[in-house]
């Protein structure tokens, strides 16, 4: 039997514990305390969020965020605790489609650089360049050289960014096969997730070998002269999203002492 101090039993029975319990399929009470603790923390974080961004704001600060990680791993998810607080005239979420047939006669790099942010700005990319180094030649949407093109180019690239006075903070969010099993389970039973399910997602467990393989030539590349990823462990999303937004605010100087 579950023995919980008196705080415990308040956070239990205060309206999100109840709430919580209510719309759970199965009552777990250790997991409804971790979440109230999560959302009293998150909320904090979201006001440093606000404070940082108007420090970005008033400075004229160009910040870029880029979110890579496995299919199903919680970068959108992620990406929308990050946002869902601050002011959205101020930022912009990125998540291209597939390259036109245009696209694909231009230099790579081209068409993530038209979204870059202006002065005061921050863009959030849902997967960037990087799908050239991981999805694309695991799903053979890129010849060998082309690869390899991209893997010589990137880390000159990104100091390129660095170098014009944009802040570059990269994310990668670490899920295991088992995880993400689960997950891809919940969102083919779930109608109201099922449009997340593409064809590359569906191929994702079989190929997860090829993606690991891939992976780590990513992250050797940054040890060339590259900007490294911090890699976040998402099998848990509550304490993957707050990690994410410590990171951020530990990436991004701006004063704590601000008021808002």
């Amino acid at each position: 039997m579950e023995h919980f101090s008196e705080k415990d039993l308040k956070k239990l029975n205060s309206k999100k514990g109840l709430l919580s319990i209510l719309y759970s399929d199965t009552i777990n009470l250790p997991k409804t305390i971790r979440y109230i603790d999560y959302e009293k923390k998150l909320k904090i974080l979201q006001t440093e969020l606000i404070r940082q961004q108007a420090c970005i704001m008033d400075k004229n600060m160009r910040v870029i965020v880029i979110f890579e990680g496995r299919d199903a791993a919680g970068k959108g998810g992620a990406i929308r605790r990050i946002t869902e607080r601050i002011n959205p005239r101020h930022y912009r979420i990125v998540a291209l489609p597939k390259p036109t047939e245009v696209e694909q006669t231009q230099w790579y790099f081209q068409r993530y650089i038209q979204q870059f942010p202006k002065a005061g700005e921050i863009v959030f990319f849902d997967r960037s360049w990087y799908n050239r180094a991981v999805v694309e030649p695991v799903n053979g949407f890129c010849s060998d050289e082309e690869y390899n093109l991209f893997m010589n180019q990137v880390n000159d690239f990104e100091r390129m960014i660095s170098e014009s006075g944009i802040l570059l903070v990269k994310i990668y969010m670490s899920i295991s096969k088992k995880e993400q099993a689960k997950r891809f389970e919940d969102i083919k039973n779930n109608p109201l997730k099922q449009w997340k399910m593409s064809k590359v997602d569906e191929k994702a467990q079989e190929l997860w070998d090829s993606y690991t393989f891939y992976k780590k030539k990513m992250f050797e590349n940054t040890e060339n002269g590259g900007i490294p990823f911090k890699v976040i462990k998402a099998n848990r999303k509550t304490d993957a999203r707050k990690e994410v937004v410590e990171h951020i605010l530990e990436s991004i100087p701006y004063d704590k002492n601000r008021e808002i």
